[in-house]
């Protein structure tokens, strides 16, 4: 089984705790850095890191800029346009889902219900990305 790296952004720590853990439990993914927001993620991408993340997994309401700005951002930068961006929130209304799909999401997952609850949202994940082949 494939180990993908990831970069988190998300605004809540509750929320980030929990999606660690998962991560460690679940054993699919490999975690580069987590961010609060996306301008620490610019920040980051601005140091040229030694290595960039396979796959973003990004909150899409967060203070500043939010994952509509990152999914703008990294697709009209050619340095990143290859990177897919999963975005992730509490609502998942037609509309919300839809813009995020023009603007170049790769795909969008509803956050669970319970924050301890990420085992199947990670699986659902990784599952994602093995049948859309977003990692090359």
């Amino acid at each position: 089984m494939r180990i993908y790296t990831i970069v988190i952004v998300e605004n809540d720590d509750d929320e980030q705790f929990f999606l660690k853990e998962g991560i460690i439990t679940s054993g699919l993914f490999e975690i580069l850095r987590q961010f609060y927001s996306g301008e620490e993620l610019f920040e980051w991408l601005e140091q040229i890191p030694e290595r960039l993340p396979e796959i973003i997994l990004s909150d899409l309401s967060m203070p500043g800029k939010n994952g509509y700005d990152i999914l703008s951002e990294m697709k009209s930068n050619p340095l990143y346009t290859s990177i897919p961006i999963v975005i992730t929130s509490t609502s998942s209304t037609r509309s919300t889902v839809d813009r995020c799909l023009a603007l170049g999401a790769a795909a969008f997952i509803e956050k669970p219900d319970t924050f301890v609850n990420y085992g199947p949202f990670l699986k659902k994940l990784y599952q994602l990305i093995e049948e859309k082949h977003l990692v090359k």
